[in-house]
């Protein structure tokens, strides 16, 4: 299929939506520019991984050189031709782009799955930064369909800094729908668009079936539903198997080689389905200069929460004696941790433990209350602000927007141009990191405190907290806004921000 085909398609598809979902005009296309003359090419596909000595089927998105994901140079297209190799139907999400509605890769009723052995073509302006791609079809995600999408700036290229990308993931050999089907009971309410929910992933083996995931187990005699703990159900769904850093567990980690006294920009990327993380940086003091890939102003520490789908860039300076230092990641309320490892030349590289000493504390708001813009949005009055609640629970394993699942839900109404305000109050019994598509937003209020916070497109909101967040819709379309953490999504946390255009 040719650009101008695939771009037809596009276009025509644009039109059934505007239609159907209130979009007043068509989407617009973005034009090719003379000089971009050859996609990039990727390729979903399957890969055997080894986790602790046993092999896993899995997926990968790869470049035909092997390579994962992509990076983007400074005034790159994100021109790329991606075909499905998966051995079944596929779409991917270009976490962080905020590309014109039918590329954003996600399907429904008027934006098709992507079939196995067929292509996909995209193009569209790059949005500058730290993001990934991953799968918004069932449950491929957590069979790490899922890939970093770096897009450099001029100023990255000027600066004297080796760049490092760490992909973390949590990882189960059990088939992904056993362990949602586990949560459930074998009952799923799901409907409405393809964003996540329990079908159509659940097969394609994950090599032994035993030691596979399973629901939180009781570990005191302060029981809640289900016979789990009130703290371990108030923060993970799921024990896992393994918890990856670029595909390797610390049994065997990644080591960069890195140079004495030198800066090292760390882009740390939470993958993981279900897990969120803390970043420790051990003897480093690192500093972050971006969240979600939007700058921010300085922030310094050596330990940094991080919930799924987001992303933190994180500058480090090494001391000029050199050695080595590990980079981990320790899953909240536990402690596994996963990581890689900076080593200077002739440094040894000794064992870094996959057990930190002490469970790690709930992933919070420390953070996100330090967080400013460096490029916040301008002050201007609200043109349309909404609240919407997070509800659901373990038991039954259903999550909502305002007790209503996907398929039900009402979206929130906005038109091309509007500053566009969102409280989130959660009432559930779990923290949900939510995520916008088409849109990144500046934290304004946590907690019903003001502040004028990182901009970014996924943001924690805390059990009995919330979260405030405004923006202005500048591209039109049906944008999904849904918690990502995948079982929670696939379950019904999901809705829609339906921003029309203006005639």
């Amino acid at each position: 299929m040719t650009i101008l085909q695939t771009r037809r398609r596009f276009l025509m598809s644009a039109a059934s939506v505007a239609a159907l979902g209130g979009l007043s005009t068509l989407l617009p296309a973005v034009a090719r520019p003379a000089w971009a003359a050859a996609p990039l090419r990727l390729a979903v596909e399957r890969r055997v991984l080894e986790v602790m000595g046993k092999p896993a089927s899995v997926f990968g998105i790869r470049q035909p050189d092997g390579t994962s994901g992509l990076v983007l140079d400074p005034g790159q297209r994100f021109l790329v031709d991606l075909a499905n190799r998966a051995g079944e139907d596929a779409v991917i999400h270009w976490h962080g782009m905020t590309p014109p509605y039918a590329q954003d890769g996600v399907a429904d009723a008027n934006r098709p799955l992507i079939r196995d052995g067929a292509s996909q073509s995209y193009d569209f302006e790059p949005r500058p930064g730290t993001h990934w791609m991953h799968s918004h079809h069932g449950l491929q995600e957590q069979r790490l369909m899922a890939a970093p999408l770096i897009v450099r700036t001029a100023e990255d290229r000027r600066a004297d800094v080796q760049e490092v990308t760490v992909l973390l993931h949590d990882f189960t050999f059990k088939d992904p729908a056993e362990v949602l089907a586990g949560l459930t009971g074998g009952t799923m309410k799901h409907g409405g668009m393809d964003h996540g929910g329990g079908h159509g992933s659940g097969h394609g083996g994950h090599g032994s079936g035993h030691g596979g995931a399973m629901p939180m187990m009781d570990h005191s005699t302060m029981k809640g539903m289900g016979g789990m703990t009130m703290d371990a159900m108030d923060l993970n769904d799921v024990e896992y198997d393994a918890y990856l850093a670029n595909d390797r567990t610390l049994d065997d980690p990644e080591v960069v080689r890195v140079e004495r006294g030198g800066r090292v920009r760390l882009r740390l990327i939470n993958g993981a389905t279900s897990t969120a993380f803390h970043i420790d940086l051990g003897a480093l003091d690192g500093t972050v200069v971006a969240a979600d890939g939007n700058p921010v102003q300085p922030v310094t520490g050596r330990r940094f929460g991080m919930v799924m789908g987001q992303r933190l860039d994180i500058l480090v300076q090494l001391p000029a004696g050199g050695g080595t230092f590990p980079v981990l990641a320790q899953r909240e309320g536990e402690r596994q941790r996963t990581g890689i490892v900076l080593a200077t030349p002739g440094a040894a590289v000794g064992r870094t433990a996959g057990l930190a000493d002490g469970a790690a504390r709930p992933v919070d708001l420390s953070l996100e209350r330090l967080l400013a813009a460096l490029n916040p949005l301008a002050p201007r009055p609200t043109d349309a602000a909404f609240t919407i609640r997070l509800t659901g629970g373990m038991a039954p394993y259903v999550w909502t927007i305002d007790d209503r699942p996907f398929g039900e839900h009402r979206p929130l109404t906005v038109r091309k141009g509007q500053r566009v305000t969102v409280t989130m109050v959660n009432e559930s019994p779990m923290a949900h990191p939510m995520h916008l598509h088409g849109q990144h937003f500046q934290v304004t209020a946590l907690n019903g405190t003001a502040l004028a916070g990182a901009v970014r497109d996924t943001v924690l909101v805390p059990m009995d907290g919330s979260a405030t967040i405004a923006f202005d819709a500048d591209n039109p379309g049906r944008w999904p806004l849904h918690c990502h953490n995948l079982l929670h999504m696939a379950t019904g946390m999901m809705t829609e921000l339906v921003c029309e255009q203006t005639i």
